[in-house]
């Protein structure tokens, strides 16, 4: 088991994990997912000591590795690493490569490391190229060579920082086949992945990272189909978010539109649907809202899904509980339909902005 409480990393220019706390119990398979720098690699370092933590503890199996006083030689032949670039060592071969950790660190014998060794090649698909040098090898096979050569040392916790990320597309679905095997294996997975499919298939547990820790910790389907936070919801349905404040009635009607049409040519949303949003955008704005607010107050949210190509416009304003879609203009709603396919609207528990308005672009 591995256990975290308040670990923190600091960097001269950025603090990419404030506050991170978390149980991983033996057999997990943990997927770790988020945006470019939030910590997901660096969290993983910090796991294994190869970076030290500026503050917190972490404990493997009710052992502290934090404490300065731990054997961490000895710890960390509980753990095994693969890394996005492979880090073969050029100059031996494929076998040679494999046997040389459990010869000088676990001290087998030269034919007990040959045997594990050939026995690891068959398991990852590759025995036939034991005496290959890895400059010889495709980025998928060094990237499985890497893997066997981890497996080498019997590790009871593996750690994968972004395994398929250097390599070509087509070589991609290999090496995930290997670490899906492995997964069967009741060993301890950590993965750093871009790839939300395999996230989802091989994992039983979702660590979502952003604001300096785990954000929201769930089983894929909870992640993937439910998540509970405005975050993760973002992230795992690909939201480009555009959001936009009207103040008073001369806000600066031309820049927001000129912002829309940025938004949408910068996510390129095809132009039906872009002209579709601004179109929702100026009826609801000019037409149904600004006549009956006395002082407007309007937070409009766009958010563009690039998983599916759909897209949602979300109002809320101030004022006294106002259905747009039932006591608004019967003309500006005709001409607003011709650009929503669904529209609600509801009170919410909000002091200032308790009216909200959601509509489903039309595509």
């Amino acid at each position: 088991m591995i256990k975290i409480e308040h670990l923190k990393k600091v960097y001269p220019n950025v603090t990419p994990l404030k506050d991170v706390n978390a149980v991983i119990n033996d057999g997990d398979v943990i997927a770790i997912i988020g945006p470019s720098g939030t910590g997901k690699s660096t969290l993983m370092r910090c796991i294994n000591q190869l970076e030290k933590p500026t503050a917190g503890h972490v404990w493997i199996d009710d052992e502290e590795i934090t404490d300065p006083k731990c054997d961490l030689n000895k710890i960390r032949q509980k753990m095994g690493m693969v890394f996005q670039s492979f880090n073969l060592f050029g100059h031996l071969t494929v076998i040679e490569n494999i046997m040389l950790a459990p010869m000088d660190l676990l001290h087998k014998s030269k034919q007990e490391a040959y045997d594990k060794g050939m026995e690891l090649l068959r398991t990852v698909g590759l025995a036939e190229k034991a005496l290959n040098y890895p400059d010889e090898l495709s980025g998928g096979q060094k990237q499985r060579i890497a893997i066997a050569r981890t497996l080498a040392m019997d590790p009871e916790i593996i750690f994968f920082d972004e395994p398929t990320s250097a390599l070509d597309p087509t070589m991609v679905g290999e090496v995930q086949a290997v670490i899906r095997d492995l997964a069967k294996t009741g060993k301890t997975l950590m993965i750093v992945t871009h790839e939300m499919g395999f996230a989802r298939a091989i994992s039983n547990r979702v660590f979502y990272m952003d604001e300096g820790g785990i954000y929201e910790d769930g089983t894929p389907g909870q992640i993937f189909d439910d998540p509970q936070r405005e975050n993760t919801r973002r992230f795992v349905r690909k939201l480009k978010v555009l959001e936009l404040n009207i103040e008073n009635r001369d806000y600066d009607f031309l820049g927001m539109v000129s912002e829309i049409e940025q938004y949408c040519h910068k996510n390129q949303v095809n132009y039906r649907t872009a002209q579709h949003i601004q179109l929702a955008f100026e009826e609801t704005i000019q037409n149904l809202l600004l006549p009956v607010l006395n002082a407007p107050k309007i937070h409009t949210v766009v958010e563009y899904s690039a998983a599916d190509e759909s897209t949602v416009m979300t109002l809320h304003y101030n004022g006294d509980p106002y259905d747009v879609t039932r006591q608004g203009d019967k003309l500006s709603l005709a001409v607003l339909n011709s650009a929503v396919s669904e529209m609600s609207w509801n009170e919410v528990e909000d002091k200032e902005l308790r009216n909200k308005l959601e509509m489903r672009i039309k595509a």
